[in-house]
């Protein structure tokens, strides 16, 4: 690491954070949320590990996202300048979205991998605008708030 650059700290949000409020282009029920947290040293391996592992069982990962009311979710990987690994999380989910399930087998090793390889918590970054035609702003608002309607 260069001398001049800083280390990128990482100061998780408190678990009681009620959400930024969404802004005017989210549709109402909905939230957009954008979160990072830093991988632990050396487990970047696990990261990818627990990456191809969601990636090789999306049937069963697409399958959860009915109780946890998701219209979408994405994974990120980034490299700070000063060498840390971040993961940064992308979703768009119906405010009565019940998170993970650890009954279904793929929720819990999906949490297990998690505690091995990222720092505990999250950083929330706040959203501010959300772009999408409206033909799919109605279907994710039905899934959503439906998710049963649409299987």
């Amino acid at each position: 690491m260069d001398e001049k650059e800083a280390h990128v700290p990482f100061r998780p949000t408190p678990r009681d954070f009620p959400g930024f409020p969404m802004p005017t282009s989210v549709p109402q029920g909905m939230r957009l949320e954008l979160s990072r947290s830093r991988i632990k040293d050396g487990q970047d391996q696990n990261f990818g590990s627990w990456m191809a592992m969601l990636n090789e069982r999306y049937d069963e990962c697409e399958a959860s996202l009915e109780a946890q009311r998701a219209v979408l979710e994405a994974t990120f990987r980034h490299v700070e300048a000063d060498g840390s690994i971040w993961i940064y999380h992308l979703s768009l989910v119906g405010e009565n979205g019940s998170g993970l399930d650890m009954q279904q087998e793929i929720d819990a090793v999906h949490e297990a991998a998690s505690r091995q390889t990222k720092m505990p918590g999250w950083e929330e970054l706040e959203p501010k605008f959300l772009l999408m035609p409206d033909h799919l702003k109605a279907s994710m608002m039905h899934w959503a708030q439906h998710p049963e309607a649409s299987s």
